[in-house]
């Protein structure tokens, strides 16, 4: 059956949260196609000549194609014409040097690695510095590459000068970026994103392929990482200047986002737990999640209320039954939650100017891995003065130094075409942060460029001699190169290698050679690239990811302890924000992903992917049962606010055993952290009075119990045995949790070591 047209809207929005791909990229060109067009028209009208009009063009071009990027976000116009007032002057700089030292073949090269430090090391001042010093680095490479004398330079300046008035003229006016608008856009991406996950539960539920069954569960795991994804752009654009009308709380909108993510999961969860039952309630039960697809919200709540009915009167004689409830239950919730969150409600204690996002955005996406590899050390710092510098400054020496290399390897090639290299070892360095994710970036722009070649070649034969078929092609592969750039770089430098194809066809100059050439010194500047990421102050990837395990960990550690305080009673301290620390944790996971990716890539040998993939399937458990306390200690149950000892006791040991967890290097047992898991494992299980029933209906227990179990799987403890605990007369557990949190010997006495039984 073919999918609906909201279904395919769907499906669309889901691929690309706030169409934040298709936007930038549409952007992108028709800030750069337009700027062809009025440079081309201003270059007439002043009476250039062929030569001086391409030279317009291009410099239009590029200044459009930053200008867009820089320009992009939900800022003021006085923001954006701040930002846009200097690319004049970081081009003009750049030109005004090349001119300067031009007339020195030695002194240029020798001055533009000088200029290729400097590009990379103003990036510390802020994301504008950014653009800054690329345009910087581009005005110098025109102004060497053009042989440009001092009176050629008013022209140039004014030619950059007429692009960036186009591109602001653009950015303020139909490219403008209507933070409401996107804010929308992004709460429908997630909207989308769970009825993705509901049509994975629904053909995991509907199932009856063995082989098929695993493959369905990481296509799952894939989809929970999705709407997290999305939950956080959420979270970023909601931080936004006027993206939320007046009246309506950033903090009301991060509750029921919260509230609906958990949810989600609740569904993801049980429709596994269903599965691996093998009831019978599964197939009604795919029915419900094939309705929430198909945004059959009615339909859905009908066949839910029939499920849970069927799943009570069943009770313990049924196998399933007890997933079922819980599928049924959160399948009811996701209708109401899912159709109020895009409406959050104006609530008083909620301040907007005191909103703090957990997680920035950058030029309006999520931030990538080097906004976090900037605290990691670098490799050979005993030794290495160089790499005890900070990130972007190590980033600076080795953009210079390969860029150096890059010049001397690239004229062996040719003396005219050498700059094809050294842009390959600079980009190499721009956007990563280890050396793996370098590897794989020079891997790809090799790549990239060998399959366009073939294609160029085909492009330029289509469209010779046809004015209207070049520019068509371009334009194209500019939108397509911008619009699969987060997919993968290959498709960028497959899609530009087609459009310089289609501009050398314009002067005249196309050839297969020329392509092979490129090809060749493109090669070369990656390899050079390579081999001074892997020599000159490395980062380790693996030490990214720990860094970043860290990081979540902490995270981790510190909502363990400010539900230990919720929940006790007997400490008045300040209630926390525990929608932001939920939040805080699905950053800290977004981003270890993150850093992980490149170690799961089957071209870097000796990475064991498969034990890879299984610890990260942890931490993202860790992830969303940590979610699943958050939300369950807001209002803590009747069994908690009862009996709160053991609850505390427990989150108390296991906030010290994500500590010793965090303390180890990841990957082997972690014997340190034996005994808190004992010491959680008696407050939780032994200590705490809930009859099984009620045990598994507690939120905060069950969200603990499952925290639990997830620790000891990637401490590699083995179990307790509570037959073993030697029994505590009733005056001892009050005081039960206050000894686990002091970490007093006493306590230690009372509970049974790792091992015993």
């Amino acid at each position: 059956m073919l999918p609906r047209g909201t279904e395919i809207w769907d499906r669309v929005i889901a691929s690309d949260p706030g169409l934040s791909r298709l936007r930038s990229a549409g952007s992108a060109t028709v800030a750069m196609g337009s700027a062809l067009g009025v440079e081309y028209a201003f270059a007439k009208a002043s009476g250039a000549d062929s030569m001086g009009t391409i030279i317009s063009m291009l410099l239009g071009a590029i200044v459009a194609m930053m200008g867009s990027m820089a320009l992009g976000d939900g800022s003021s116009v006085w923001v954006k014409a701040r930002t846009a007032v200097f690319f004049p002057v970081a081009l003009g700089l750049g030109m005004l040097l090349g001119v300067a030292v031009g007339t020195n073949a030695d002194l240029m090269l020798g001055v533009f690695v000088v200029v290729m430090f400097v590009a990379v090391f103003v990036r510390r001042f802020g994301p504008a510095f950014f653009f800054y010093g690329f345009m910087g680095w581009m005005g110098y490479f025109f102004a060497s590459f053009l042989h440009a004398t001092l009176p050629m330079l008013p022209g140039l300046l004014i030619a950059i000068a007429l692009g960036t008035a186009w591109v602001l003229l653009l950015s303020v006016t139909v490219l403008r970026t209507n933070s409401t608008r996107t804010l929308r856009r992004v709460l429908r991406a997630f909207d989308a994103r769970g009825r993705e996950l509901a049509r994975t539960c629904a053909d995991l539920l509907a199932n009856t392929e063995p082989k098929r069954e695993r493959r369905l569960r990481r296509r799952l795991q894939a989809r929970q990482a999705r709407l997290a994804e999305a939950a956080l752009m959420v979270e970023g654009w909601s931080a936004q200047p006027g993206a939320l009308p007046a009246g309506r709380s950033p903090g009301a909108l991060r509750r029921s986002m919260v509230d609906a993510h958990h949810l989600l999961d609740q569904l993801a969860t049980a429709a596994d737990a269903l599965v691996r039952s093998g009831s019978g309630l599964s197939v009604l039960a795919a029915e419900v999640a094939d309705r929430l697809a198909r945004r059959d919200d009615r339909g859905a709540s009908e066949v839910a209320y029939r499920l849970a009915s069927l799943a009570e009167r069943a009770g313990g004689t049924a196998g399933g039954w007890w997933p079922a409830r819980h599928f049924a239950a959160a399948a009811l919730e996701i209708v109401t939650v899912l159709n109020d969150a895009p409406r959050p409600e104006d609530r008083g204690a909620d301040v907007a100017d005191e909103f703090e996002p957990a997680v920035g955005l950058a030029f309006g996406n999520l931030p990538g891995s080097a906004a976090m590899a900037g605290d990691v050390p670098a490799r050979h710092r005993g030794w290495n003065p160089l790499a005890r510098l900070d990130f972007v400054s190590r980033q600076a020496i080795q953009g210079a130094i390969a860029g150096g290399l890059a010049i001397l390897v690239g004229k062996e090639l040719s003396s005219a075409r050498y700059y094809w290299a050294v842009l390959a070892a600079f980009i190499m360095f721009t956007g990563t942060a280890t050396r793996t994710e370098t590897f794989i970036k020079g891997f790809n722009r090799v790549l990239g460029t060998l399959v366009g070649l073939l294609a160029s070649i085909g492009f330029a034969e289509l469209t010779a001699g046809n004015t209207a078929a070049v520019l068509i092609t371009i334009c194209g592969a500019m939108f397509c190169g911008f619009y699969l750039l987060r997919l993968s770089y290959a498709y960028m430098i497959f899609f530009m290698t087609i459009m310089i194809g289609q501009l050398y066809t314009v002067l005249h100059e196309f050839s297969a050679g020329l392509l092979v050439l490129r090809l060749e010194e493109t090669a070369a500047g990656a390899a050079v690239g390579l081999v001074v990421a892997l020599l000159v102050t490395p980062l380790s990837t693996r030490d990214t990811v720990r860094t970043a395990r860290d990081n979540l960990l902490t995270a981790l550690g510190e909502l363990l302890t400010a539900a230990a305080e919720r929940l006790d009673r007997k400490r008045s301290a300040p209630a926390a924000d525990f929608d932001a620390l939920a939040r805080a944790l699905d950053h800290r996971f977004y981003q270890l992903a993150l850093v992980a990716r490149p170690l799961k890539r089957p071209i870097l040998g000796g990475t064991n992917s498969p034990r890879l993939r299984h610890r990260i399937s942890l931490y993202a458990a860790l992830a969303t049962h940590g979610r699943a306390l958050a939300v369950a200690v807001r209002w803590p149950s009747s069994t908690c606010a009862a009996h709160p000892d053991g609850p505390v006791a427990a989150c108390t040991a296991l906030a010290a055993a994500v500590g010793e967890l965090a303390a180890a290097p990841p990957g082997g047992p972690q014997p340190t952290a034996a005994h808190p898991l004992a010491q959680a494992d008696v407050a939780l299980f032994a200590y705490t009075p809930a009859a099984p029933g009620e045990r598994a209906k507690d939120p905060v227990l069950r969200a603990l119990s499952h925290m639990y179990h997830v620790l000891r799987d990637l401490t590699a403890t083995g179990p307790v045995d509570l037959r073993a605990a030697p029994s505590l007369p009733t005056t001892t557990v009050p005081r039960l949790y206050r000894q686990v949190r002091a970490g007093l010997p006493e306590s230690r006495a009372a509970l049974p070591q790792a091992g015993e039984g």
